[in-house]
């Protein structure tokens, strides 16, 4: 379905041309002074240049070819050239009717045929999730459903840490805590236990330890790295305990992601782009690509058009191991294998910039990926406390992530107690829908590589530019509905707008209008942060509606029903856009 501002944009480009003026000058776009007109036109003023004619008299040529056109209400022509434009509202109707109608609302399947993989999470196995995990979830998650609804084959990818130093770093240490255990002993010759010989909370103490130890002592750091090399080269009893570690970390990794309502269609990790190093390295040799550089194996990736020199790419260290490079070069050789991804989409700190060009310049240069292949980076920015700073715990720690969730949670359980006509189960139930609303929409709502500030008070307000403020307009939207339902109507029977005169009706149905044009864009500009503006603005648009118009006390009954329809549009507009942010509404607040 076309967008509503090309159509209106076709119009006055017609109407260009037919007066003989380039059809570019047509370009419409949204009036910067709405209380003047709702649409603009400012071509006459760009082809007073090109054709040495007055803005004015090109303006009035084409208001001429424009006519008595049943799309607008007026348009009109204001010095110096300005063409300012009200929509006809039987044409708006016409426009949201068809929207409605369709399963799409409007939106294009732009990606129909092709497969994107986006790669998000990025936990580390062994660590418990901290606030620092918050942002490549929620926004992976959200670019995911964003392409879903774009017509593409999604796949989401937790790529977890799971074969690097924080291994070595583990076993380590677990070797001097208990020496005696059998993967310590180089006489035992299996088979290894299957229980392992630490818990998750072992886990979560023996870890800090060993990173904290090999910041002091280096001799336990080179017996740390050289186990990550044993481990990556599948010694088996360090693979046995890398088992272990995973086998304990994952279903408590996937608990946490499950509250967040993230979820991954692969479980993959840095160790299961081993198979595919050894080729690809041998392959990049042979290609004359790699080569040797102080021990290590390197690919080059500077080009003549570079503003700056960039380092080569290392692909094996002089030890023979390998590095995040190689891994997620191999990663993106298996990827092509077996999903032939036309994107690949990563959330990552955007401190890794200089680590993704590396890669994604050898990923092209070495053919691993066709040049048609899309390979994308969103480098998001730091979520800092009030003060400012990193997010920190009281006592300086890194918060881990499900305390967060849980803070977030009793934030807005406290909020509705405070209006207590709930039950407390009650409450907490909503809470939790909320709370996340609340994480989720506070971070979403600000563009991805930007820092911005975690403000519990202001992310769980029931006011302003908040996601309980969006759950709040769905609740009210659903009230009102059941009202009208429990007074004998039927919801089921059409959702057809009939045409609606009133300036509030009109403009909640501009908003609602421009859904198709946001997700597209959304969508092109990996930006969820543009759907959260949307529905931002459309929830102002539905609340001075509510406020403006007599909904349930309405005498005209067709009238009313169009009233009623067009509640029933904006809610699902409103529910299909914080599906696409990863949360839901509840029933009641």
């Amino acid at each position: 379905m076309k967008k509503l501002i090309d159509v209106i944009s076709e119009e006055f480009k017609k109407a260009f041309t037919e007066c003989g003026y380039d059809e570019k000058l047509g370009k419409v776009t949204v009036s910067n002074r709405p209380d003047l007109c709702e649409y603009q036109c400012n071509g006459a003023m760009a082809g007073a240049k090109m054709y040495k004619k007055a803005p004015i008299m090109i303006a009035n040529e084409v208001l001429e070819k424009i006519g008595d056109n049943n799309m607008f209400s007026s348009v009109e022509a204001v010095m110096p050239g300005f063409i300012n434009i009200i929509l006809n509202p039987a044409f708006v109707v016409s426009y949201v009717n068809d929207m409605v109608a369709d399963d799409k609302l409007g939106a294009d399947d732009i990606g129909k045929g092709e497969t994107v993989v986006v790669d998000y999470g990025g936990a580390n196995v062994a660590k418990p999730l901290h606030v620092g995990h918050l942002r490549p979830a929620v926004i992976g998650e959200s670019v995911k459903r964003i392409y879903k609804f774009m017509g593409y084959d999604t796949i989401g990818d937790v790529h977890l840490g799971d074969w690097g130093l924080q291994m070595g770093l583990i076993i380590m240490e677990l070797k001097e805590r208990q020496p005696d255990l059998c993967y310590f002993d180089e006489s035992f010759e299996g088979p290894y236990p299957e229980e392992a010989p630490f818990t998750l909370d072992d886990l979560s103490e023996i870890y800090p330890a060993a990173s904290a130890k090999s910041k002091e002592d280096a001799d336990f750091k080179e017996a740390a790295q050289l186990a990550t090399v044993k481990i990556q080269q599948g010694y088996p009893p360090y693979l046995a305990l890398w088992k272990h570690i995973m086998n304990i970390s994952i279903p408590d990794l996937e608990k946490n992601y499950d509250n967040l309502d993230v979820h991954f269609e692969l479980w993959k990790g840095e160790s299961d782009a081993k198979p595919y190093i050894e080729d690809m390295v041998q392959d990049m040799i042979d290609k004359g690509l790699a080569h040797e550089s102080q021990g290590a194996l390197v690919v080059d990736i500077a080009e003549e058009t570079d503003k700056k020199d960039y380092p080569p790419c290392i692909i094996k260290k002089s030890d023979g191991a390998s590095l995040y490079a190689t891994t997620d070069l191999a990663t993106i050789v298996q990827r092509v294998k077996d999903y032939n991804p036309s994107k690949i989409v990563y959330l990552t700190d955007k401190r890794q910039e200089l680590h993704f060009i590396q890669v994604f310049r050898v990923a092209k240069k070495a053919g691993i990926v066709s040049e048609s292949t899309e390979l994308d980076r969103i480098g998001f920015g730091t979520m800092n406390g009030t003060d400012g700073k990193p997010f920190k715990t009281r006592d300086g720690g890194v918060m881990r992530l499900e305390m967060l969730v849980q803070n977030i949670e009793d934030a807005v359980y406290e909020k509705i107690m405070a209006n207590r006509e709930v039950s407390e189960d009650e409450a907490r139930a909503t809470s939790k829908i909320v709370g996340l609303a609340a994480l989720k929409y506070g971070d979403l709502s600000n563009q991805a590589s930007k820092d911005y500030i975690f403000d519990i008070d202001r992310f769980t307000s029931f006011e302003g530019n908040t996601g309980p403020y969006i759950l709040y307009t769905i609740v009210r939207i659903k009230s009102i509905l059941e009202k009208y339902k429990e007074s004998g109507k039927s919801l089921d029977d059409t959702d057809v707008i009939n045409t609606l005169e009133d300036a509030a009706s009109k403009e909640l149905m501009l908003s609602l209008a421009k859904f198709n044009e946001t997700v597209e864009d959304a969508c092109n500009e990996i930006a969820p942060h543009k759907i959260c503006q949307f529905i931002y603005d459309l929830s102002n648009a539905f609340n001075h509606f509510y406020h403006e118009t007599k909904i349930l006390s309405e005498e005209d009954a067709e009238k009313q029903k169009s009233y009623i329809n067009l509640l029933k549009a904006t809610k699902t507009v409103l529910e299909t856009c914080i599906d696409m942010l990863g949360f839901t509404a509840p029933e009641k607040m």
